[in-house]
């Protein structure tokens, strides 16, 4: 039970009025002197000096010199007195005794014995009890009752906020807290409701609101509203005031303050200053902080140091600790002990500990221990193990289930699923659904979807005149873009598609520069197309070489290439080995052609 022992309560006479704000000035002579003359005037039969000699003894502490002039006072019905009587008997530990005299008190008008009784009513079980004197001392503007009301509502279910604004408004700095949260409650539901029905000024309406609360508990000392207010700032990219904030709370002994500030701080690039805080965080009991010590020390290779900083976060029961240890088990290769920590991490909930333990499972042979896994992390919300299902499903030819998987992983943004699912619709037919999901998956990043989605826009678009000598050339098409965007990528077919394109433009330098990239990354479509180019150059020796190198490669009209150049240089034994060869590798018409040179030449040789 709070001591009412503040000089508002205990000078309830108001013949000790003081400006509100002040701060007490006067020092121990002059306490001496005042408590001296209310003696006096107590022995002298004056009832307000008994209360207040009585306050002033309760105040510091001399529970035996108080009683006998608060009882005096309330003898003659000082409800100050009675209240303060009450609050000496309960520190006694006189409960019923105390609320007896804070019944009298209450009943007497005072909001501060009302406010107590309320709280002992409380404390009993005695909720509608508590709640009846709770309200007398709230209503009469008493800013313990008003909180105390707030809290007895919003613990039962009620509506609790008026009271919690009540107190809120007249310095109660919990109040302003909690009143900040249930602002930010609403506005996260409001938020999670969806802005079609104009839910999102509403939404924006809470949120300014509950940084005001915030930061008005946050001025009073409040570390926990430090921490919120901070936490908005750095959402809204206020870092340096985001900083000061979290610094104060962190300073108040808030270790999450302390992570959140190291966090900060290494993004800033001060890793040594965030090691600090982080350490303070840890040494507090704050799991994200030991995980990201762990983290710093396995960048740095101290794989012991990070090791007992994972073991610490997952002590302080942050399943990422069991999750992270997994990782660095698995990274030196300690198989068993990484299985061991996913697999711990995966039954306390964590999604991504249950994907890497599936993905151990599947690399070890383990497909049927390993699908549970995926499955259990993809309905947590893992994508990574939602595209994983898909490839699971996509290998057993199980395509109707993986396209499910692969369009759940799309959906939230898995770049590969995109893809995925975009070759699936190209396969059934649905260009507009495939196109829609090639893009997602080309704006990702992906250097296939680019290539497949620039291929689809190349059908449709309607045949290009040639380049004639002289004319400028024309402006490049979207596909043509999207060929770059991918050739840019490495991507080896998109970049003989774009020499191609360069090379129907006119542009003999851009074509011989994509067919050569394509060539050196293995392409035997960029070493053929590379070959014709240089050989209408007049450099067919050069031309040779790359053709050489895509018949190699398997590319049957590089053979045939080969096998006339042979020919016209009377090599005739070698124009009739990649003649052979061109008739094995095909296409069809490539294979006759080189059939009927091959038997020309073997009759030459025979003749």
């Amino acid at each position: 039970m709070d001591v009412m022992g503040d000089k508002a309560t205990l000078f309830e006479t108001g013949r000790f009025v003081q400006p509100a704000g002040q701060e007490e000035t006067r020092d121990e002579t002059g306490e001496a002197a005042e408590e001296a003359r209310q003696r006096l005037a107590a022995e002298a039969g004056d009832v307000e000096a008994m209360s207040v000699l009585g306050a002033m003894l309760l105040r510091r502490g001399d529970l035996d010199g108080a009683e006998p002039h608060l009882r005096a006072a309330t003898a003659e019905g000082d409800r100050a007195a009675a209240n303060n009587l009450g609050v000496l008997l309960h520190q006694r530990g006189y409960a019923d005794e105390a609320a007896g005299w804070w019944r009298i008190a209450a009943v007497a008008g005072s909001a501060a014995a009302a406010h107590a009784l309320g709280r002992h009513h409380r404390e009993r079980g005695d909720e509608p009890a508590a709640e009846y004197w709770l309200r007398q001392s709230a209503e009469q503007g008493h800013v313990l009752g008003a909180y105390a009301l707030a809290d007895l509502l919003e613990h039962r279910g009620d509506d609790a906020e008026q009271w919690m604004r009540v107190a809120a408004e007249r310095g109660h700095r919990e109040a302003a807290y909690r009143l900040a949260r249930t602002l930010d409650r609403r506005g996260a539901c409001e938020d999670g409701a969806g802005a079609d029905n104009g839910v999102g000024a509403a939404d924006g309406a809470a949120a300014e609101e509950a940084e005001q609360w915030y930061r008005q508990a946050a001025a009073r000392g409040h570390r926990r509203a430090a921490l919120h207010l901070g936490a908005i700032l750095e959402k809204r990219g206020e870092l340096k005031e985001a900083g000061r904030w979290y610094l104060t709370s962190a300073k108040d002994g808030e270790p999450r303050a302390a992570c959140a500030l190291g966090f900060l701080l290494r993004d800033a690039g001060d890793e040594e200053s965030a090691a600090v805080w982080w350490l303070r965080a840890a040494q507090d009991g704050d799991g994200n902080a030991a995980n990201a010590l762990g983290a710093l020390h396995a960048e740095r290779g101290q794989t012991q140091t990070a090791e007992r900083w994972y073991r610490a976060a997952m002590d302080a029961g942050d399943v990422n600790g069991a999750y992270n240890l997994g990782l660095l088990c698995a990274e030196q290769g300690r198989i068993g002990q990484a299985e061991q920590w996913y697999r711990r991490a995966a039954y306390a909930g964590h999604r991504e500990a249950a994907n890497a333990l599936a993905i151990l499972l599947l690399q070890g042979g383990d497909e049927t221990g390993a699908e549970p896994w995926f499955s259990k992390a993809a309905e947590a919300g893992s994508v990574d193990a939602a595209f994983n299902l898909g490839i699971l499903y996509a290998k057993r030819g199980e395509d109707t289930a993986a396209l499910r998987w692969y369009e759940r992983a799309a959906a939230a943004g898995h770049t590969e699923a995109a893809l995925q699912v975009g070759i699936a619709r190209l396969r059934d037919g649905d260009e507009l659904e495939a196109e829609r999901h090639l893009r997602c998956a080309a704006g990702g990043g992906s250097a296939e979807a680019a290539y497949r989605l620039a291929a689809v826009l190349d059908a449709r678009r309607p045949p290009v005149s040639p380049h004639e000598l002289g004319e400028p050339s024309h402006e490049k098409s979207e596909c043509e873009e999207w060929y770059e965007r991918a050739a840019m990528q490495g991507h080896r077919r998109a970049q003989v598609r774009v020499g191609m394109l360069a090379a129907a433009r006119g542009d003999v330098v851009e074509a011989a520069r994509w067919y050569r990239e394509a060539a050196e990354a293995g392409s035997r479509n960029g070493a053929f197309n590379l070959g014709l180019l240089l050989a209408r150059e007049g450099s067919e020796p050069e031309a040779a070489v790359w053709w050489t190198r895509a018949a190699d490669a398997g590319h049957g009209r590089a053979a045939l290439r080969l096998a006339l150049v042979y020919t016209r240089r009377g090599e005739l034994a070698e124009g009739q080995r990649w003649a052979d060869r061109a008739v094995s590798l095909g296409p069809g018409e490539v294979a006759e052609r080189a059939a009927r040179l091959r038997d020309a030449l073997r009759e030459e040789l025979s003749a």
